[in-house]
């Protein structure tokens, strides 16, 4: 999937460091798996990763990361695209809920083989008050790792009491 390249520079002037991400993503901890904001604008980020090396990653299984954890790392790219916007727009950060991923395409099997740093781009195509579309890519260093689309929902209901879950 070719994606804008996203911007090299940040729009923010401080540094979005992992300590900033785990105050405005809903990920915490280990779970937390971005490592830094590298740019962004109000359609893109681009996010460097290198938890994929990490043994105590929470994604592993019977000892490798599998490429599907690589939804994951897109999907954290986009909560952390959706916390700048709010804090641009003035707004409340909601919290999305992944609905679907659509297109994918897998260029490797495991993640945790990668000796490079990661690099997740994400652009959000697409979108109103209650949904968002973004397309994704991971990549390596120059090498497409995955690609592919995630729709997030807005605004989901608790079945229990009909209160908006955020």
């Amino acid at each position: 999937m070719s994606l804008t390249p996203a911007p090299p520079e940040p729009t923010a002037a401080v540094p979005l460091d992992r300590r900033w991400l785990e105050a405005h993503i809903p990920h915490q901890g280990r779970m937390c798996l971005l490592d830094a904001v590298l740019g962004w604008d109000t359609t893109r980020i681009r996010c460097r990763v290198t938890s994929h090396r990490r043994a105590d990653n929470p994604l592993r299984g019977r000892g490798r990361l599998g490429a599907l954890a690589g939804i994951e790392y897109a999907g954290q790219a986009m909560a952390a695209h959706g916390a700048l916007m709010a804090g641009l727009l003035g707004t409340p950060v909601r919290t999305g809920y992944l609905a679907s991923v659509r297109h994918l395409k897998l260029a490797v099997t495991r993640l945790d083989d990668l000796e490079g740093d990661l690099e997740v781009c994400a652009e959000r195509v697409a979108g109103d008050t209650g949904t968002a579309l973004y397309g994704f890519v991971l990549r390596c260093a120059t090498r497409e790792l995955l690609s592919g689309r995630a729709g997030i929902v807005f605004g989901v209901l608790d079945p229990a009491d009909g209160e908006e879950r955020s």
